[in-house]
């Protein structure tokens, strides 16, 4: 069994114990180290190459935007969470364009957390909730400097999974809605990260608004 390798940067240190108490009883997430600003945190993902690294946003000295910048622009950087209240939503705009995986809320539950861990750990993102759903429509909402360009280079079946992740659909419900098996949705979804140069599910959901995919109307 691999065992996630999880980094704590949150300047509260309530915050960090709460999380590293949880997760001291599980037998696949191990806290590797702690941080309590951006440039810590920096340190550590060098030393450490940890798996995931829950983000703070507002701490002392360098953010968590800057910091979620620099990670992930690292050589086989680790997957960056962003732990955050929903009101700070230019902030989360910034971390979701810096680089980060997905993002939390303060007022999730622990479970839930150490839930949004395990699933960006495998390689997807937070894209699916109630709460991140209306996040990126406020994203999408934003003035852009340019009018959007076509996108190309994909197919119409691909067009339509991209829109459909767009509108916050996991796998399952994506399937549903084209009637066809969750496996082949990963398929298309593995596609379209390698032909758009995606990091993400979250990238893909900014690369679709970005175009004019998707609108906040939907």
């Amino acid at each position: 069994m691999k065992v996630i390798r999880l980094v704590l940067v949150d300047d509260q240190p309530l915050i960090r114990a709460g999380l590293a108490m949880v997760v001291a009883d599980l037998p696949d997430i191990e806290v590797v180290g702690e941080a309590g600003n951006g440039a810590e945190a920096v340190r550590l993902v060098r030393e450490l190459a940890p798996d995931v690294v829950v983000m703070d946003i507002r701490m002392p000295g360098m953010d968590g935007i800057e910091a979620t910048q620099l990670i992930a622009a690292a050589p086989e950087a680790p997957h960056v969470i962003v732990l955050t209240t929903f009101d700070d939503d230019e902030n989360v705009h910034n971390a979701l364009r810096a680089g980060a995986a997905g993002f939390l809320v303060k007022d999730m539950g622990l479970d839930d957390i150490i839930t949004a861990v395990r699933v960006v750990a495998e390689g997807d993102a937070l894209i699916a909730p109630k709460v991140t759903r209306r996040l990126i429509e406020a994203f999408a909402a934003r003035p852009r400097a340019a009018a959007p360009k076509p996108l190309t280079g994909i197919t119409d079946r691909e067009r339509e999974v991209l829109t459909l992740i767009a509108r916050g659909l996991a796998n399952p419900e994506i399937a549903d809605t084209l009637f066809i098996t969750p496996a082949t949705v990963k398929a298309y979804v593995t596609r379209l990260l390698a032909k758009l140069d995606a990091r993400d599910r979250v990238h893909l959901v900014i690369l679709a608004y970005d175009h004019g995919l998707v609108t906040p109307a939907g």
